[in-house]
Order: structure tokens, then C-alpha cells, then sequence
């Protein structure tokens, strides 16, 4: 599959593509060695436009400092330096000689070299793969394109050896293979599953982070399967490994076992699924292991959402998730049973649920279960959708307020206390009357009323 020049110019008719080759201009210009690398050469040659691209280049990170204007070095003593151009981030690495690490997450020492040697260090054949946009030469000492061809995923070197220097490839191998809707070489599958447990030497932010992008990606079962498969899971997400083999009730549970359930879940994600939905989606029946029971011959998992949103927060605090997406996450999975609930309250109750910040998400959450259900029945979920949007007409959602708490404190000097509440309300009334529309009008009628 070589480059087609319809792809080659599609790409660099793109504010990205032009401003990356401009790069690249000037780098050669100065008298370097510059050339794009790595993924957005990959995804050209299966016919796509990068989103985002890298480049390989002779010149040291000094050098790199002296050329561009806009640039950030807090990586530079690894080699690497971002460069702004026309809003676009580049990472510009200097060819490195070596990858030695020292506890499979650090490198011990960078080593400038040659482009040959940079090669010889990088992890996946199908990312060896260096294309310069001025010569249009596309440099693949590796056979790259080859196993692309194949949508092969294969180690560069000893696969054992590229895992333990860093642990992070075991998750890198699992995402590409998703990525690219592709296969391992035998040697690559055997070094995943021999070396599993060295994910847990990984940082939770590292290891989140690559979680995230499985989710994100396309073919998301087929990259938690694979954790699976190769054992990884048990080490990263030991109440997600738990869920193998659980039974569920045969109605309305024809998909299978819990895991079985969670892979038809998340194979549902659309585009309209953002992060923390897919996070919520991929642990929303984790508490179901802890809960199985059998009562009058069926079987039952009474209290697994409560249970699984408290397991929830525990790991991703493990994963060193922030703490604002966690309790978002945790707070989703722990509500995912109360959609049953929501045509018997009266209108007080609804708008809490209504109202509340994270409902619609909520909502995708409801979806994607019963998606992942068989049969998939959404009866119930369009009830719910037609009376929220009854609801919202008839009780249009309250105005955010212009102002908080520290807000008042800070204009009109007091302490923390019930008075500000007061304060607040009083000013919120003034807010959905429509006699105050913006901040400022707010303070005025705060400094007016209260005679400041």
C-alpha cells in the first residue's frame, strides 16, 4: 500500500499538513535532517488524513529552541520540544540512540544519534515508518509497510525485551491492534501474556491514559478482550477480571455472562458517547460479582449499582483519575438502576433528576445497557426521554446563577454564614424576575441592597 499521491495531497492541503511541512522546510532549511514519523505515516498509508503529526529531526533540542519562537521544553532533556505554529503543536523529537530504561517506566539516558539508530529504538514495526514531505521518501527499515499490509503488530527486536523497557508497551500493543483492526505476530501475543504482570509497576496516570484511548478508539471489545486474553486485565482491573464467568438471569440476559454483557455495551459507543460515559459504561455493572445471589429459583444482584459505584471510585482513584470525573463517574454508575423510578415521582422529584448536571449523560448510560442487552428493549427509555421533554417545556430549566458564595463574601466583606445564603437567594429571585441579566448588574444590586 504506498503512498497514493490523492492521500499525500490531501494531507498537506490541510492547515495541520502545511504547517507541519513548513516545519520540516525549515529545519532542512537550517541544514537538519527532518522527517514526519511514526502514527500520522501510518495513517496515510491506510488511506487516512493525520490528526496529528510528529517529527524526527537531527537537530538537538538547543537547536530546535534557537529556530522556532513558540515552543515548550519541559521534555527537552528526553529530546523531545513542542513546537507552536498557526495553533498547531507539533512534538519535534532529536534522533535518539538507545531506549535503555531503569525500571521499565524511566529512561536511565538519552542519547542523540542517527536517524538508523533512532529506528532501531522505536517499538512497533507498523510505527518505524519516517516520510519526508519535500523529497516525498518514505524511510521503512523495518518492513513497516509490509505488516500493515498484514495489519500486523509486531515488536521491533525481542518483544520481551521492548516490554521491559517499558511496561507501557503491553497496553501501546492492544490499542494498535485495535486501532488498526489488525493481528499479533506469534511472538508479540506470546511477550504480552508472559510479561502481564509488569503493568503494575505503571504510574494509574499512565495507565489511565491508555485505558481512556482504548475507549475512545475504534473496536473497544476487541482491546478489552484482549486484555483479557493476555491476562493484563487481571493485573490493571482486578473487579473488571471479576466479572468473567458471573451469570446472569437467561431473561432478558441472552448476550451472556456479565462480561459478556459489558463487551455488547461498549461495542454500542456512538460518537455521542463522550469519556466519562464509556468509563461509566465499561465498570456500570462491576459491582455485580460482589452481589450475586439466587432467590426463588432466579438469579439476582441486589444493590450492584451502589455497590459498583463504590468500587468504582476506588479503582480509578488507583488509576489517578481527577477527582471531578471520578465522583462524576462513580456517580453514574451508582444511579444506573434508578431510570425504573422516574415515571412514579411527582414533579418535585423529577427535577432534581431533571435538572441535575449529569442527567443526559445518565440517559446515554440507560441507552447504552439496554443496547448491550439481548433482547434490547427501549420502551422504558423512550417514556423516559418523551416525559423529560414534557417536563422541560412545561418547567423550563432555572437560570444558572451570576454569582456564588465567595462572590458575596468578597464584595460585600462578610464571613461564612447562613446571611450569605440569604443573600444569595435574594439575588437569585432578582435573577429569574429578569431584573438582573449579568455579573455586573448583579453586584450593583448586591452593593445597591445592601447599602455598600
Amino acid at each position: 500500500m504506498p503512498l497514493s499521491k490523492e492521500i499525500i495531497n490531501r494531507t498537506l492541503r490541510t492547515p495541520l499538513g502545511e504547517q507541519a511541512y513548513k516545519l520540516v522546510e525549515t529545519l532542512t532549511d537550517a541544514g537538519f535532517e527532518a522527517w514526519w514519523v511514526g502514527g500520522c505515516v501510518r495513517d496515510m498509508l491506510l488511506g487516512n488524513i493525520p490528526e496529528d503529526i510528529d517529527v524526527a529531526t537531527s537537530a538537538k533540542p538547543k537547536d530546535i529552541l534557537k529556530i522556532f519562537q513558540k515552543t515548550d521544553d519541559t521534555a527537552a532533556q528526553f529530546g523531545a520540544v513542542l513546537v507552536s505554529l498557526h495553533g498547531h503543536v507539533f512534538e519535534v523529537t532529536t534522533f535518539r540512540e538507545d531506549d535503555a530504561v531503569s525500571d521499565g517506566r524511566h529512561p536511565e539516558s538519552v542519547r542523540f544519534g542517527t536517524r538508523e539508530q533512532d529506528a532501531k529504538r522505536r517499538d512497533f514495526t507498523v510505527n518505524c515508518l519516517y516520510w519526508h514531505p519535500l523529497s516525498r521518501e518514505l524511510f521503512d527499515p523495518y518492513a513497516g509497510e509490509q505488516d500493515l499490509n498484514e495489519r500486523l503488530v509486531r515488536f521491533i527486536g525481542s518483544a520481551g525485551e521492548r516490554i521491559g523497557q517499558d511496561a507501557l508497551r503491553l497496553l501501546r500493543a492492544i490499542r494498535l491492534r485495535a486501532l488498526i483492526d489488525g493481528q499479533y505476530h506469534p511472538d508479540t501475543f506470546a511477550a504480552l501474556h508472559r510479561k502481564s504482570n509488569r503493568i503494575e509497576i505503571l504510574s494509574g496516570t499512565r495507565r489511565f491514559r491508555e485505558l481512556e484511548k482504548m475507549l475512545l478508539g475504534p473496536h473497544p471489545p476487541r482491546a478489552y478482550e484482549d486484555l483479557w486474553e493476555t491476562d493484563v486485565i487481571e493485573y490493571l482491573i482486578p473487579e473488571l477480571h471479576a466479572c468473567k464467568g458471573v451469570a446472569q438471569p437467561s431473561a432478558p440476559h441472552e448476550e451472556g455472562d456479565v462480561w459478556d454483557h459489558i463487551m455488547h455495551v461498549i461495542a454500542a459507543f456512538t460518537h455521542d458517547h463522550r469519556a466519562d460515559v464509556r468509563w461509566a459504561a465499561l465498570l456500570h455493572d462491576i459491582g455485580k460479582p460482589a452481589t450475586f445471589s439466587i432467590e426463588d429459583d432466579r438469579i439476582h444482584f441486589n444493590e450492584h449499582a451502589s455497590v459498583g459505584g463504590k468500587l468504582t471510585k476506588e479503582l480509578l482513584d488507583r488509576l489517578q483519575c481527577p477527582a471531578k470525573r471520578r465522583d462524576k463517574i462513580a456517580w453514574l454508575v451508582r444511579h444506573h438502576m434508578m431510570m425504573s423510578t422516574f415515571m412514579e415521582v411527582d414533579n418535585e422529584r423529577k427535577a432534581h433528576w431533571y435538572y441535575h448536571p449529569w442527567f443526559t449523560e445518565l440517559l446515554q448510560l440507560f441507552w447504552l445497557d439496554i443496547a448491550g442487552t439481548n433482547p434490547s428493549d427501549f420502551t422504558l427509555y423512550e417514556k423516559i426521554i418523551a416525559d423529560y421533554n414534557e417536563f422541560l417545556d412545561s418547567h423550563p430549566l432555572p437560570p444558572k446563577p451570576l454569582l456564588d458564595g465567595s462572590d458575596v463574601m468578597e464584595l460585600l466583606g462578610m464571613p461564612p454564614g447562613e446571611r450569605v445564603g440569604e443573600i444569595l437567594q435574594l439575588l437569585y429571585d432578582a435573577q429569574v424576575r429578569k431584573e438582573v441579566t449579568t455579573k455586573s448588574e448583579a453586584r450593583e444590586f448586591l452593593r445597591t441592597r445592601m447599602g455598600t
